[in-house]
């Protein structure tokens, strides 16, 4: 093998793994690469999923028109730096995308791009997996000769550890270096809690990690023996004491190793927190979801769709702002409370002047949902088999509606009579958006019969790999 048919399989095979890890820690994923390994070498792409199309405006400006400045920048911060030493640089403002640029005295530039979901509880952990790339990159491009596909498979599951990476060095960054919590081993000792069950029942309740030196700082309802404490590691015994904490303001506290206590006060900063919900937990940094956790993996997911594209509908109707938005905070929280309760539902937002008229049961007069008992009938209507009916001015008109419309030939058989009764009704009805919640929760945003959330730009990176281009090659070719 040639050193140039080397290096480009350095770059293909970590940037497949990134998008396979991401795939199951997110959503399906792209991935993209700009680099630059020497100081004098023209920045090259590699892009195989049209990731960075219509950014081209912004990487021109900064890599073409100011090259001189930003090479200029990168040498004076990797000057006599040590060689595998990756000095992390300002990221590129670039909407939609989560980015991490990196610099090092034997690998001189590199930016590693992926999607941003609307949906991550946080970026951080998604950064650092980048971050990792561009180590293993740096190093792998520059050895020679590293074991082919075992970069792949550490960037490929990557996510335990990417979101300990994340929460050591902000921990460190605020509380110094002296920790003396275990991150991975608690992350471990979570998702196992979360996969075990006490006579038929998930884990329910609050479990929080603190340092030992702020246990004493802690106002407990009460603690445990020292010489009988809860190993953390004792998985069934954990489990168990979490029944006490169940459906309560209770919290469970430990300090690494051992189970110390039970307490009403707030979660300390920078503690490591479990919300046990049942078949699903969140992780958190104090305050701050990090992850959520479900079979036993841990995800990105804050599991509430942003309902992006309904709000666009809304935001681009004839409604004015304050409306549209009323609006969408209305039918949102209506669908996420579906959602959370795991039954499926429709909704048909009538955006006509003058309101359809469904077979179903018609409300005489029309329910505001701006009050509060009004918008708990409604969530309640919404088990009932049928659609629910909502007009613009935030309000339910009718409920248990069906749905028909002629036979598109872009039905989805995998999908089931309420899903393709809303795609029918929506291709053959004008100024209707429709939302569909499964009970096992997905939700469809139709309008004029086409899902639009069903939409994906990701694609499959076969077999072949295309070319790397220099920066300048893609740039014109896009412009072609």
């Amino acid at each position: 093998m040639n050193l140039d048919s080397f290096k480009k399989l350095c770059i293909a095979n970590i940037l497949n793994g990134v998008s396979d890890g991401l795939r199951k820690y997110s959503n399906p994923s792209r991935v993209a690469l700009l680099f630059a390994p020497g100081s004098h070498d023209p920045v090259q792409i590699f892009d195989p999923q049209d990731l960075l199309f219509g950014h081209e405006t912004v990487l021109e400006e900064i890599f073409v028109v100011h090259e001189e400045r930003w090479r200029q920048h990168i040498g004076e911060q990797i000057e006599n730096q040590p060689k595998g030493y990756l000095i992390p640089q300002e990221n590129l403002d670039l909407s939609g995308l989560i980015v991490f640029a990196g610099a090092s005295s034997d690998f001189f530039y590199q930016v590693w791009f992926t999607d941003h979901h609307p949906d991550m509880c946080s970026i951080k952990p998604t950064e650092k997996w980048l971050e990792q790339a561009a180590c293993l990159l740096a190093h792998d491009y520059t050895s020679g000769n590293p074991p082919i596909n075992c970069s792949d498979y550490v960037v490929k599951n990557y996510a335990l550890q990417a979101i300990a990476d994340y929460m050591v060095d902000e921990r460190n960054s605020h509380l110094g270096y002296d920790t003396k919590i275990q991150i991975p081993t608690i992350l471990n000792h979570i998702l196992s809690i979360s996969k075990t069950r006490e006579e038929g029942a998930w884990a329910r309740g609050y479990l929080f990690f603190t340092d030992p030196v702020n246990i004493d700082t802690i106002d407990f309802l009460t603690m445990f023996q020292r010489s009988e404490r809860p190993v953390i590691s004792n998985i069934k015994h954990i489990r168990k004491l979490l029944v006490s904490v169940e459906r309560s303001n209770r919290k469970l506290v430990s300090d690494g190793n051992y189970v110390v206590g039970i307490t009403l006060a707030p979660v300390p900063e920078y503690a490591i927190v479990a919300d046990f919900r049942g078949d699903h937990g969140f992780l958190s940094l104090g305050t701050q979801k990090v992850a959520s956790f479900c079979d036993g993996n841990f995800y990105s997911t804050t599991r509430e769709n942003k309902l992006v594209e309904l709000e666009e509908l809304l935001l681009d109707s004839q409604l004015d702002i304050e409306a549209a938005g009323t609006l969408f905070s209305v039918v949102s929280g209506l669908i996420h409370k579906a959602g959370h309760s795991h039954y499926g539902s429709t909704v048909v937002i009538d955006m006509n002047e003058a309101p359809l008229v469904l077979s179903g049961h018609v409300l005489d007069p029309p329910l505001t949902l701006m009050d509060p008992d009004n918008y708990d009938l409604a969530a309640a209507f919404m088990r009932i088999d049928g659609a629910v009916q909502i007009t613009p001015d935030a309000k339910i008109r009718g409920f248990g509606c069906l749905l028909d419309g002629q036979s598109v030939t872009w039905e989805n058989m995998a999908r089931g009579a309420r899903y393709n009764s809303a795609l029918r009704f929506s291709a053959t009805t004008s100024k209707v958006i429709v939302v569909v919640v499964s009970a096992d929760r997905p939700i469809s945003i139709i309008y004029n019969g086409i899902e639009l959330n069903g939409i994906s730009r990701w694609k499959p990176i076969y077999q072949y790999m295309p070319e790397i281009l220099t920066l300048k090659q893609h740039l014109h070719g896009v412009q072609i």
